[in-house]
């Protein structure tokens, strides 16, 4: 496995593949790394020649300084199980390499920087577009590989893929959970053992609802249950709690056909931020 710091030799090395006419495969991720993100790995393994994984915990995307000061990083670890699980390249490029001047670009995603994790995070998207914009010019993947615990995410990608005319597959691969339900994620690690405890509410809470909806309940009733679930929770404070449609990403009364409708939830556990979603 190759690592990478610089645009300049990361490049140099994929020119060598594309010459040999492999096909790359790009998985994002900001380091601290676990099953879910090795999940991608392999998938990304199974469908293309060559797995390019980026690690870089993107600034522009923090809209707490504090959060990106705690946010976990392990890259001898994260070097480890990537070695581990077959991936060709790793491209862990400094702040100074990604940004040499601060970005002046601002990307307005529309309605979908006005809900949910958008309405909660103000100018998170546009540090999600400049950063995936930049790794697609970098590294120019055949297909790019994302999770859907980061639903709005998705979509997000997806658009500026559509917009600014990518050429490139997105391929979604689904949450992996632990034993216990709750959502794999790099935040998990700065969970107190008594909040680990307890983060598996968060699932329990959500999957309950999505039965609910399934049975015939009415969507506000079930979300209003939902958030006095959460309220008496100990330890959590919720964000937001969500039924919407899965391709406008706005809130419904009604769900719709099979596939059509998700639920998505942010909590605070302590003082990590969680988030979660099941599609129905």
């Amino acid at each position: 496995m190759e690592v990478f710091t610089s645009v300049k030799s990361l490049r140099q090395y994929l020119d060598q593949q594309l010459l040999q006419q492999k096909t790359i495969g790009l998985v994002p991720t900001m380091g601290a790394l676990h099953e879910g993100h090795i999940s991608l790995i392999e998938a990304a393994k199974n469908g293309t020649d060559i797995v390019v994984c980026s690690i870089f915990v993107n600034p522009t995307q923090f809209n707490n300084p504090e959060d990106l000061a705690k946010y976990p990083r392990t890259f001898e670890e994260d070097r480890a199980m990537l070695e581990k699980a077959g991936c060709s390249a790793v491209f862990a490029p400094a702040v100074e390499e990604m940004y040499p001047e601060q970005p002046v670009l601002k990307i307005n995603f529309g309605e979908l920087e006005t809900v949910m994790e958008g309405a909660s995070r103000p100018g998170h998207f546009n540090g999600v577009g400049i950063v995936v914009s930049k790794l697609f010019n970098i590294v120019r993947p055949h297909r790019a590989y994302f999770g859907q615990k980061d639903l709005q995410q998705v979509s997000v990608v997806s658009q500026l893929v559509r917009d600014l005319a990518f050429g490139l597959e997105l391929v979604i691969c689904p949450t992996v959970r632990e034993n216990d339900g709750l959502a794999m994620s790099s935040r998990n690690r700065r969970l107190s053992d008594a909040e680990r405890a307890i983060a598996p509410q968060i699932y329990k809470i959500l999957a309950g609802a999505c039965d609910a909806l399934l049975a015939g309940e009415a969507v506000n009733a079930v979300t209003t249950e939902a958030e006095a679930l959460f309220k008496a929770a100990p330890g959590f404070t919720l964000d937001y709690f969500e039924v919407i449609n899965i391709k406008t990403l706005r809130p419904v009364d009604q769900i719709g056909p099979e596939g059509g409708n998700a639920i998505c939830v942010a909590a605070f556990l302590g003082p990590v931020r969680l988030i979660d979603n099941v599609i129905f």
